[in-house]
């Protein structure tokens, strides 16, 4: 662990306040600014370290949303296993490489994923739920790969993988969009929290930084999902998906000693 200066904590709290601001609010996407937000806000240079670090953050709190989803009866624990098994398997492979990756390397092609991320973003359709619920029939073979691709990126970049998630449960698990969300918190958290014991393991886990954000998270979790319904949707999941490309850029240009190499 290193020392945190005192706005250093402030900061840390910020910082989990609008990843789960941004949770709570539009369903997903705060994961995706945890990294950049602990390096260059906070001032935590250790890239490896700060993969470890948000993911434990972000595999808490989606264990905590968990809750009162399944207490409302969104959560089919059995796709959810399906999907997740598998995902298990691409977070530890993810991780593995993504801990044998320069920390540079790792900003640079985690900033054309945030670019890539946010153009899914801009370009997602609201889901029609009434549609959604006529399927209800489940594709293993569409679980299980989605399960490991999506398990992998959240292993190798140490993002909670929300909105790659819930598409994959509605198309291949038969599940309508609340039952999607539901149980994407599932994957979420697990991949998360075995992304963090991963890295951990390897000394690149700061619990001090992850409480912090956990904390922060909780706090902004509540605010954003008593608006969710008082704003419209789809309007601040295209400012944020601009923010998130602005961001993307910014990260790139810092690290883009990394063409030289090519």
């Amino acid at each position: 662990m290193y020392p945190l200066t005192d706005l250093q904590v402030i900061l840390s709290i910020m910082s989990g306040l609008l990843v789960g601001f941004s949770l709570g609010l539009i369903g997903g996407g705060g994961s995706i600014l945890a990294i950049p937000l602990l390096i260059y806000l906070v001032g935590f240079d250790h890239p490896h370290m700060a993969i470890g670090t948000t993911a434990l953050a972000v595999g808490i709190n989606a264990y905590l949303n968990l809750i009162p989803h399944t207490l409302k009866g969104n959560v089919n624990y059995r796709t959810g296993a399906i999907f997740t098994i598998p995902g298990i398997v691409g977070v530890l492979l993810g991780s593995e490489l993504g801990l044998l990756t320069p920390g540079t390397y790792l900003l640079f092609f985690f900033g054309f994923l945030m670019i890539a991320i946010a153009l899914y973003m801009l370009k997602r359709k609201c889901v029609d739920m009434s549609a959604a619920q006529r399927s209800g029939f489940t594709s293993y073979p569409k679980l299980v790969s989605i399960g490991f691709v999506v398990g992998f990126a959240s292993g190798y970049f140490g993002i909670g993988g929300g909105f790659l998630i819930v598409p994959g449960l509605l198309f291949g698990g038969g599940l309508n969009i609340l039952q999607a969300v539901g149980t994407s918190l599932m994957s979420v958290g697990t991949f998360g929290v075995v992304a963090a014991v991963r890295y951990s393991l390897s000394g690149e886990l700061d619990l001090v930084i992850s409480g912090l954000f956990i904390a922060g998270g909780i706090l902004g979790g509540w605010i954003g999902a008593h608006l969710a319904s008082r704003v419209p949707k789809r309007r601040l999941t295209q400012i944020f998906a601009f923010l998130v490309i602005f961001v993307a850029i910014y990260i790139i240009y810092l690290n883009d000693t990394v063409l030289l190499h090519f």
